[in-house]
């Protein structure tokens, strides 16, 4: 055995240098041990710093494309009307203004009584104010949309063509109108800053909006200015600054949704940023579970250097002296892990951005971000610390006599207390800053508990797996009771195959089974109970016609009408919205604008929790239902005012009640129902919705569909059964790609127990060649071996299936509020892998093992 010399007591206590020249020294047999070690952290650094990266590309891209995206400086959203003359002069005191109306109409095919939703864009010659609207035969938009042959142009998306089968030069209908498609749209500058989009995109000259009478009173139309301040370069942030605060205090009632360059596109910047954190924890995640790597490599190599740490021991070496060798080989071969991962999660950005430059309507600013890179590095130290720590500090305190006598493995000892403290605030330093620099603090707390919870679960379960092999009657096989002895013995695999596997197979279980309860409740659930149709903008002269006309079309149907009216809540008990924030599960609602209604009784699919409903003649001052689960999230009780602006008007009513909701029926639900008297004279449209008893037939539908694109063509008729099929495309990506992410964890997970089979294989092959020199053959041994794998794989796989259907259970039915089902093809596959896992990565170690003669392991021993 060759080792350095330690330094004796009487050359003083050995310094920090020293104890550096020795750890390098040990470091040039190469990295051989530690290649399992290097791949957790680098695996867990590599996707935060990665994650921290694209996100921060994607949203410095959308800031520095703010005008843009945004379609001017200063954008002024309104509902349901135009702004006033005096508004209009008010915002014609900038240097450009820009008018644009955005609604949601039915595109047909007159001929064939085909027909598709579409998200109409009116526009005014001025348009953009800022980008380009580029067409995919290029070219100037503005003359494709006057008025030719008594048709006026319309540019739509390659979508809108391919589901109504048209191409340039063909017309559809629109509202009672028909336009001519002169061109497709290839992109359009300000896409991202709108409302979010369920139909593909047709853009029409504003003088044309007129003649398809989709206009009308009430109408749920979206109206936007936009203005630039400058006529040349970009407006100062004061300059907009100083026009918005004019804007609020000449007109504190408008009602409008003021937006600047800074907030071109808030809905993507949010789910950006949400995203990024379920990757973060992903990550961190990986890291966490990487982190048995690192504990089980520490292990490891201080079993394979005892006789080194022993000689430092005899010659005077103090605990803190060998301590401080390994730590800073440790923190060394993390260093290296971590370079490793940053320079692979700095690649990131540059390589998802070459596959997202066509999807994105802007450019992402892709580069290095030195501050994601810092972040992702102080993730992987805090890591390596707390989880090498503890086996560090315990190697140090173990006298020499006890490391050259303990040959099963490490001792069962807690190391003192220092170690114990740094470990824990290494810890809680790892989650103190997952949960301060989280999107959401509420998510990553709870994670953080969790983490905690599932660790010790975990541990638990190792401890019960091998206390019930412990008691289990003494098997005749000699087989069975090889494979029973190992899982229980002193330094077995199962606390590690456990912990390994169990996190990684309850997470994606957990995914997989919300997933699946998700598309259930598409799929299966929903037809019985949701409605086949909803109607749009049906104007209160037509209720009579068009009640009439659904009697007629589907006499079985039963039709659900409703007034319906667009506002924005502008204050809760006199505090204005903007200074409000709510929590994360509400705080849409304080956001944009909402349906409202008014009902003189208590709405169908909603439950009276608190407070009393109106009488149906009450005159009084305005009150409002709010509905509860949302009442208190936003802190809001019976008694509290709620203001909200309604067609430039604002309406303070008191809370009355509070309502249970079943958002999950589909059925038409408000946050809000108002008295009917809050609302006297004012122009509103109706919503309704045809539901058929036994789910409706497509050919019934399309009946429907057509009869009312004959006598009602400005209604909007959408086909709930399309929107759901939408949706469930969307749930289908988004599985994926979750799915995606997860996988992460559980390839960390798979590294964690090779790592694991590679460093018990010492002890391994002391335990076979012993056999084989006891007369047990090649074949017991790999049949004892796999068993024992097997079973452990077996127990993992039982506690990840039901961890992962509890977890699942709490997020749909606590969180969501939906009826859960356990899907068993879901436990099945994922129990199935565990176990193969576990027995393939225990068979391919065995094999080796296997390999090795007798002689020499005995002889070394």
């Amino acid at each position: 055995m060759s080792t350095a010399s330690a330094p004796s007591p009487a050359a003083g206590r050995p310094t920090l240098a020293v104890a550096s020249r020795f750890a390098f020294r040990e470091l040039r047999g190469g990295l051989k041990g530690f290649y399992i070690f290097l791949a957790c952290i680098a695996l867990g650094v590599m996707t935060i710093a990665g994650v921290g990266s694209l996100s921060r590309a994607l949203t410095e891209g959308i800031a520095s494309e703010g005008q843009s995206i945004l379609g001017g400086d200063l954008a002024f959203a309104i509902v349901q009307r135009q702004v006033n003359d005096d508004e209009r002069r008010f915002l014609e005191t900038a240097r450009s203004l820009s008018e644009v109306a955005t609604l949601r109409a039915m595109g047909r095919v007159e001929e064939s009584a085909t027909q598709t939703l579409v998200e109409l864009k009116a526009v005014d010659a001025t348009y953009p104010l800022y980008g380009t609207l580029a067409l995919e035969d290029g070219g100037d938009f503005r003359p494709r949309l006057e008025k030719t042959d008594g048709l006026w142009g319309a540019l739509a998306e390659a979508t809108l063509l391919a589901r109504l089968d048209r191409k340039v030069g063909d017309t559809i209908s629109l509202g009672r109108t028909s336009v001519r498609i002169t061109g497709v749209i290839k992109s359009e500058p300000d896409r991202l800053s709108g409302r979010a989009v369920f139909g593909p995109r047709l853009l029409i000259s504003e003088k044309a909006l007129p003649d398809t009478g989709l206009i009308r009173p009430g109408s749920l139309v979206t109206w936007v200015y936009r203005v630039r301040l400058n006529d040349t370069g970009i407006a100062s942030n004061e300059a907009i600054a100083r026009f918005t605060e004019s804007a609020k205090a000449a007109f504190p009632e408008a009602g409008w949704r003021i937006r600047s360059r800074t907030e071109a596109a808030p809905g993507l910047t949010r789910n950006i940023a949400r995203f990024a954190q379920f990757l973060t924890l992903v990550g961190l995640t990986a890291l966490v579970v990487g982190g048995v790597g690192v504990a089980n490599a520490v292990r490891a190599h201080l079993d394979g250097r005892r006789e080194v740490i022993a000689t430092y021991r005899c010659l005077g070496a103090t605990a803190g002296f060998v301590f401080a060798v390994y730590l800073i080989q440790i923190l060394t071969l993390a260093g290296i892990g971590i370079v490793i991962g940053l320079i692979a999660g700095a690649a990131i950005p540059f390589i998802a951005g070459a596959f997202l430059a066509q999807l994105l309507p802007f450019t992402a600013a892709i580069g290095v971000y030195p501050q994601e890179l810092a972040l992702a590095t102080v993730y992987g130290v805090l890591t390596t610390l707390a989880f090498a720590l503890w086996p560090l500090g315990h190697a140090g305190e173990v006298p020499p006599t006890a490391l050259f006598r303990d040959r099963a493995g490490s001792s069962r000892r807690w190391p003192r207390a220092p170690y114990i403290v740094a470990t824990a605030i290494a810890v809680a330093a790892l989650a103190a800053i997952a949960i301060v620099l989280a999107d959401d603090p509420r998510i990553a707390i709870v994670y953080t508990i969790a983490t905690v919870a599932i660790f010790i679960v975990l541990r638990g379960v190792a401890i019960a797996i091998m206390a019930l092999a412990r008691r289990l009657p003494r098997a005749r096989s000699t087989v069975l009771r090889l494979a029973v002895g190992n899982i229980h013995r002193k330094g077995a695999l199962t606390p590690t195959v456990v912990l390994s596997l169990g996190l990684g197979l309850a997470l994606i279980v957990t995914l997989s089974l919300i997933d699946g309860n998700l598309r259930h409740q598409i799929t299966s659930n929903l037809p019985e109970q949701a409605p086949s149709f909803f109607f749009l903008d049906i104007q209160s002269a037509e209720v009579p016609a068009f009640e009439a006309l659904i009697a007629k079309s589907a006499p079985d149907g039963k039709l659900q009408r409703v007034p319906m009216l667009r506002g924005r809540i502008t204050a809760l008990q006199g505090v204005p919205a903007d200074q409000l924030k709510g929590t994360p599960a509400a705080a849409w609602v304080l956001r944009g604008d909402r349906g409202l209604t008014y009902s003189a009784e208590l709405p169908a699919n909603s439950t009276l929790e608190a407070g009393e409903w109106w009488p149906k003649d009450y005159s009084g001052p305005p009150l409002v239902s709010f509905a509860a689960e949302l009442a208190g999230e936003l802190g809001l009780s019976i008694g509290d005012t709620v203001s909200v602006n309604v067609l430039g008007r604002e309406i303070t009513a008191k809370i009355a009640n509070l309502r249970g909701v079943e958002w999950e029926s589909l059925a038409i639900n408000f946050v809000m129902v108002f008295s009917p008297n809050t609302f006297a004279g004012a122009p509103h449209p109706h919503l309704a919705t045809l539901t058929f008893a036994d789910g409706g037939s497509p050919e019934r539908e399309i009946a429907v569909l057509k009869d009312v694109a004959k006598d009602f063509p400005t209604v909007t008729a959408i086909r709930v059964k399309d929107a759901l099929s939408t949706i469930n495309d969307l749930l289908s990506q988004l599985a994926i790609a979750i799915r995606a992410a997860a996988s992460i964890t559980l390839i960390a997970s798979v590294l964690v127990l090779g790592g694991a089979l590679a460093s018990s294989h010492r002890h391994r092959i002391y335990d076979a060649v012993i056999l084989k020199t006891l007369g047990a053959t090649r074949s017991t041994l790999i049949t004892a071996f796999g068993l024992e794998y097997l079973l452990i794989g077996l127990a993992t796989a039982l506690f990840g299936v039901f961890a992962g259907i509890a977890a699942a259970w709490a997020v749909v039915a606590r969180v969501m509020n939906l009826p859960f089902i356990v899907l068993p093809e879901v436990a099945l596959v994922a129990a199935l892998g565990a176990m193969t896992l576990s027995l393939v990565f225990g068979l391919v170690g065995t094999w080796r093992v296997l390999g090795e003669k007798p002689a020499p392991a005995l002889r070394n021993q």
